[in-house]
């Protein structure tokens, strides 16, 4: 982290696109603090992390985008959660009446701070207090959404729009059930991104080989439903890339195609900047059509 930051925020010498990078899940600084607390080993609490993906997109900076990736890990606080959902079976006290309860992902185990991990172990032993998990949303999940909420106004007012692209990892596992699909897009079912976008990044994961689908079976979390307001300017898609394509799923390792993925992945990026720097937010195969 830097400057005591629970994130870290590359900036580029000078942001050139109205572009920004979000990665909030591939934070792995397991403290002593959350081991104490945890019944399970840091290896196992890997689980519930998008291993390596603020690395498989760290072109961007150079590419004069901003790259925003948390560095506290999803198990610990979810920063793709909406502050406040919270399981009343995790803490020992009573919950106050502005948490909601009743989520689909709390009901899963995956609220802003996680029952279980990505395998479905759980992670606590003990119930907590309800000033816990204040804490860690305090100090970990205001402030990532501060400088995403700052950075998106920022390149607002600079270019009068801003695309966000919500980096994150799938297990293969979940692409195999998704017809063997090697990325994911998701714009909340048409409504965090226009079209036109989705076309464009569609046509150039499938344009490199790669296997896509839209919002199946991950149509977006907090990020893109939250930010992605398209006719305010701006707009998010979550993209969501498969660990076998980079990483040893098992052992949370970097593969022999780590860098193969992390090219591609830089490509794609590249290909971003070039049609938004020439087409504006108002999307390239939207204007193509309109020629």
């Amino acid at each position: 982290m830097s400057e005591n930051l629970p994130f870290s925020l590359l900036h580029p010498l000078k942001q050139s696109v109205p572009v920004v990078l979000t990665s909030a899940h591939s934070g792995r600084c397991y403290g002593a603090d959350f081991l104490a607390v945890s019944q399970l080993d840091a290896m196992t609490l890997r689980r519930s992390e998008d291993s390596f993906v603020d690395e498989l997109f760290a072109a961007g900076p150079g590419l004069g985008v901003p790259l925003l990736a948390a560095e506290f890990p999803r198990a610990w606080c979810d920063a793709n959660r909406e502050a406040w959902e919270l399981d009343p079976a995790m803490f020992e006290d009573e919950l106050p009446d502005f948490v909601d309860t009743k989520s689909p992902r709390v009901r899963a185990g995956l609220g802003t701070i996680a029952r279980v991990v990505g395998n479905g172990e759980p992670i606590y032993a003990a119930k907590l207090r309800f000033a816990e998990a204040r804490v860690r949303i305090d100090e970990c999940w205001r402030p990532f959404h501060a400088a995403l909420g700052g950075l998106i106004a920022q390149t607002q007012a600079r270019f009068g729009s801003c695309l966000v692209i919500d980096c994150h990892s799938m297990p293969s596992q979940a692409g195999r059930q998704a017809g063997r699909a090697d990325v994911v897009l998701g714009d909340a079912y048409g409504n965090a991104c226009l079209p036109a976008w989705m076309t464009f990044f569609e046509a150039s994961f499938a344009g490199m080989g790669l296997r896509v689908r839209r919002n199946d079976p991950y149509a977006g979390g907090y990020i893109t439903r939250h930010y992605g307001r398209p006719r305010e300017g701006v707009q998010v898609v979550q993209v969501e890339v498969a660990r076998g394509l980079y990483m040893n799923e098992r052992h949370f390792t970097r593969s022999a195609q780590f860098e193969a993925t992390q090219r591609r992945m830089s490509e794609f990026l590249a290909a971003v900047v070039e049609a938004s720097a020439v087409w504006g937010m108002e999307g390239p195969a939207t204007r193509t059509a309109a020629e």
